[in-house]
């Protein structure tokens, strides 16, 4: 699986920002390009990290691969 990284170079705060367009809220950044990509690749998996969940007796769970 590929998802977008957008890093862009903030000149007020001096450092870096990154974001993925298709993750809302999943965003990080660093005080260079390769400092936000390393923490933004972090942020991914952390996004992606399933929570607990509490469920009835009756509820079905399934994983897919996408």
């Amino acid at each position: 699986m590929q998802i977008r990284v957008v890093i862009e170079y903030d000149k007020e705060v001096d450092s870096y920002s990154a974001y993925c367009p298709e993750l809302p809220g999943c965003t990080s950044c660093g005080e260079t390009e390769n400092e936000a990509m390393n923490n933004i690749k972090e942020a991914i998996e952390l996004y992606l990290d399933p929570d607990e969940i509490s469920l009835t007796p009756s509820a079905k769970v399934y994983k897919i691969a996408i």
